[in-house]
């Protein structure tokens, strides 16, 4: 069933953003009188379809991508027998150079706006929900294994990213702060200020989300929350009106002081003093293998809700969609360098599991918002057979005043596919080498 969610997720986001690409060029077609003969969510073989005028309308049995053909445009259909005829008025090529090229873009422009409609109405409905730079600063942060292996520690202040001022916890671990050249944070460690640098090629290191997880947390004071009944707090004589002290002498002030010192204790007696009303109370307790007493705690701070008016999403939301554009141009241009490991490429397998195996409706849009700007983005790319390849040989058309020939534009389609497909195939590979490590 967990499968069936995220595939579910994967082929309704991706049937959704297809199928608007699509629509944007028809309607650009249409709009400059070139006849649309197919309009395709998923690839052949067609499972059902419908004529409607001059264009037939159909879904694929592979819901991968999808297709418009326009009369008289060498496309990935290599129709050379229509190609071989006079070019007729409602045809493609007919038409002038600038509106080819607004139906080439109009693909990409509709994603654009998609994603910045999914973002806008994100921010508007949902506001901002996280941990401030000002709590960090008061209470420092828990350093897990990756946030050590460069140099971070339990309790450290982080003051700055690569000089700048930051807004919230997720700021350390965003892509605009991993991919900066010579990056780093400063750091107030127990009133001695520190530069940890961020290493090149350190953003290899989040995967996945399991990686984010495993880079800070904002350290947070905290309260008893339940006693298991019969558990080890229990039997100490503990309840939950009472506040943990120090364990084996350690003070303990925060939660991850307690995980911590238990995690060593594991197996073993520890020595606990707790208050219970204004009496401190010393106690032994039973430390489980697990390195825990079960209890459950509850955090004494609380993250900033932060709401937008309609107004500020707008801004906030087109910033944010744009802000994809940015992250991943960048990421692109630092794996053609070799900083950022080609492993991070994702195909359908890698897009399903970020979808992830439950459905959440506010997670579901908030991924094909990302997908969406991400697929405008990679549309653009000057490669043939891609938006971008059309859009490359138009430019030079217009500048030049001169068209690459029919054969030209037939060759430069099928290295562009070959080039598309092999990126497919990378991409599932790590997808699959990912689901074995």
């Amino acid at each position: 069933m967990d499968t069936l969610i995220m595939v579910g997720q994967l082929l309704l986001g991706l049937s959704i953003l297809v199928g608007l690409h699509e629509l944007g060029h028809l309607l650009t077609a249409k709009m400059f009188g070139m006849r649309v003969e197919k309009f395709s969510i998923g690839f052949p073989p067609k499972i059902a379809g419908f004529q409607w005028g001059e264009t037939e309308y159909s879904i694929g049995a592979i819901p991968l991508g999808g297709f418009v053909k326009i009369s008289g445009m060498i496309d990935e259909s290599m129709d050379q027998e229509q190609m071989a005829q006079e070019p007729q008025p409602w045809e493609f090529r007919s038409k002038p150079a600038w509106q080819r090229l607004i139906v080439m873009l109009g693909g990409i422009i509709v994603n654009v706006i998609t994603g910045i409609v999914i973002f806008v109405y994100l921010v508007y409905q949902n506001g901002e929900t996280y941990f401030s730079r000002d709590q960090v600063v008061e209470n420092g942060i828990v350093a897990y294994d990756i946030g050590q292996s460069i140099g971070l520690q339990d309790g450290d202040k982080i003051l700055d990213i690569n000089g700048e001022s930051y807004e919230k916890l997720g700021d350390l671990s965003s892509g605009s702060a991993l991919l900066t050249e010579n990056g780093y944070y400063t750091v107030d460690r127990d009133g001695e200020i520190l530069k940890i640098e961020i290493p090149r090629g350190f953003i290899n290191s989040f995967s996945s989300k399991e990686a984010l997880d495993n880079f800070v947390d904002i350290r947070y004071p905290f309260v008893l929350a339940q006693i298991d009944e019969g558990g080890a707090a229990e039997k100490a004589g503990l309840t939950k009106e009472d506040k943990i002290l120090t364990v084996n002498g350690e003070e303990i002030n925060y939660f991850n002081d307690l995980q911590r010192v238990l995690g060593e204790a594991a197996g073993e007696q520890a020595e606990l003093a707790y208050l219970a009303g204004s009496d401190t109370v010393l106690t032994q307790v039973a430390v489980t293998e697990r390195g825990t007493i079960d209890i459950a705690v509850t955090p004494l701070i609380e993250p900033v809700v932060r709401k937008y008016g309609f107004n500020e999403a707008i801004a906030n939301g087109t910033k944010r969609a744009f802000n994809v554009v940015a992250i991943n141009a960048k990421a692109l241009g630092k794996m053609f360098t070799g900083e950022v490991s080609t492993k991070n490429m994702s195909g359908p397998i890698g897009m399903a599991a970020i979808y992830g195996d439950t459905w959440d409706w506010g997670k579901f849009w908030s991924i094909t918002g990302l997908i969406s700007m991400i697929l405008a983005f990679m549309n653009l790319l000057p490669i043939p057979a891609l938006d971008g390849g059309h859009v490359m040989f138009l430019l030079y058309e217009m500048v030049s005043g001169r068209a690459p020939s029919d054969k030209f534009l037939e060759n430069a389609q099928k290295v562009g596919m070959v080039i598309l497909l092999a990126l497919m195939v990378f991409a599932i590979g790590n997808d699959i080498l990912k689901l074995f490590n």
